[in-house]
């Protein structure tokens, strides 16, 4: 019998053009899958027509949440993941899938955040290694890229408040909690950066 804490092996799509797709998911450590409970939520909160969004997965992993985008209809999603047989895992079900909307890119989250242009994306996913400590620098570099209609979905073991966002001229528009993840949907507060 498996232990509760167990991760699934596959999570699926839950809506759009790959509803049902199975994704598998890796033993890695701080590898954990968005519960697809939260993912339902999550785009129950943004509208299931995501057309011609450009959004970014900047720790991806299984590819789960920009897959869901894609699904939905954006535009443009890159999937960044450091991690090589993950990497290769993005590529192999970019292919199976079709996917030509999406781009695999192996690299450092952080790093391809801070490169995006300013105001370019309409949604960004941070969902980083919980134990990595990433969520200042993630924000700061996601707060700069997202549009000034754009979205930020965060997903971490602790609520970010109010107070908490003000740092990262960023407002919390929606929060729920699933076990031990907090779901975080945020947009901007303050102006956008000047390009």
């Amino acid at each position: 019998m498996p232990s509760p804490k167990a991760l699934p092996n596959e999570v699926r799509i839950i809506g759009g053009d790959w509803k049902r797709t199975k994704l598998p998911v890796a033993d890695k450590p701080g590898l954990r899958p968005t519960p697809d409970r939260v993912r339902e939520t999550l785009f129950n909160w943004l509208g299931q027509d995501l057309s011609g969004w450009r959004c970014v997965d900047a720790f991806a992993g299984t590819g789960a949440l920009g897959l869901e985008a894609a699904s939905r209809g954006a535009g443009q999603v890159l999937l960044v993941e450091q991690d090589p047989d993950l990497v290769s895992k993005l590529r192999a079900l970019q292919q199976k899938l079709s996917a030509s909307t999406v781009t695999v890119q192996r690299g450092n989250g952080l790093s391809v955040l801070a490169q995006l242009a300013p105001a370019s994306v309409d949604l960004i996913f941070l969902d980083p290694p919980f134990e990595a400590k990433l969520y200042d620098k993630a924000l700061k570099a996601a707060a700069a890229a997202i549009g000034p209609d754009g979205w930020i979905y965060l997903e971490a073991p602790d609520a970010w408040n109010e107070a908490k966002l003000q740092t990262f001229e960023l407002s919390l528009s929606k929060h729920m909690k699933a076990g031990a993840v907090h779901a975080h949907l945020l947009s901007r507060s303050g102006p956008a950066p000047a390009s």
